[in-house]
């Protein structure tokens, strides 16, 4: 089994992420270990495993070691083209891709840009982590940035951190990648949830600001235009640029963060290239601020 003595954690940027080198995720690894990545996890938020070649049982058995693997959300009737790719076929795995086969898509979420969101927000328990692995890349673009919601959380002025205290924001998800979800009508046929504005983290016990642009539409119990002036003012904090580490993909990284203190989008690539990602999560708990 793999030694802590290995472990070599750098950071990437003053925002997040740290480079985890040393350690090679095709075996089982120890406790200890496994201890030393979650500490770096609960500091650096995002990790980076370089030049990893792993399989899916590889994948799944690390990701366990966090807690229960996540189940692939199913998609309604209507919007289930969107995510049922031919070839997603555990039911913990998602894969992230633009490829189609005799022109039907193979896995979900495959092209060009993808606003920030949060993996799961839209359900009562949030994907606790997720865990990607790029398996082939585009030329160019498909970055991942990750936003430091901790920061985030820090920078919304006293004033308006008091007027949101136990206020809940309605989080829906439409299966859009660049397009914010309408609630102006009836959503019962759309998953959604509500969650609390702010969260505090289970684990380090700060609190974060848990919302993002794509998939948190409205705060609730508040009137529709004194809501959206205040959803654009976080979502605009949420996306500071000092507060995001921008990823660029080389073959074979493996990234994981955590779902409850980061935002994550993608930037735009050739329509025309190749890209996959093998995805797979931890089950969440119920949030609370």
């Amino acid at each position: 089994m793999q030694d802590v003595i290995d472990i070599q954690v750098t950071p990437l940027s003053p925002a997040c992420g740290a480079e985890i080198g040393g350690v090679d995720l095709t075996g089982p690894l120890s406790a200890e270990t496994v201890r030393a990545i979650r500490d770096a996890w609960n500091k650096h938020i995002v990790l980076v495993f370089r030049g990893q070649k792993i399989s899916q049982d590889d994948q799944l058995r690390f990701a366990s070691y966090f807690g229960h693997l996540g189940e692939r959300k199913r998609a309604k009737t209507q919007l289930a083209k969107k995510i049922e790719g031919t070839q997603q076929t555990h039911k913990n795995v998602l894969l992230v891709t633009n490829i189609k086969e005799d022109g039907v898509p193979i896995g979900a979420f495959g092209e060009g840009e993808f606003w920030f969101h949060i993996d799961g927000g839209y359900t009562e328990r949030p994907y606790r982590y997720t865990f990607l692995y790029a398996i082939e890349l585009p030329s160019t673009g498909g970055n991942t940035m990750f936003s430091n919601m901790y920061k985030a959380y820090d920078a919304v002025p006293g004033s308006l951190k008091e007027k949101l205290k136990g206020r809940k924001a309605i989080h829906i998800h439409e299966y859009n990648r660049a397009k914010q979800a309408n609630h102006s009508g009836d959503i019962s046929h759309l998953p959604h949830y509500h969650h609390p504005v702010f969260v505090r983290h289970p684990e380090t016990g700060r609190k974060t600001l848990f919302v993002d642009r794509l998939m948190t539409v409205g705060i609730e119990g508040m009137d529709r235009a004194e809501s959206d002036a205040i959803m654009t003012q976080l979502y605009d904090i949420g996306e500071r640029r000092e507060f995001i580490y921008e990823h660029e993909w080389k073959l074979g990284d493996f990234l994981m963060w955590d779902n409850r203190c980061t935002i994550h989008a993608r930037t735009d690539f050739p329509k025309e290239e190749r890209r996959l990602l093998r995805r797979c999560t931890v089950e969440g708990d119920l949030l609370g601020e």
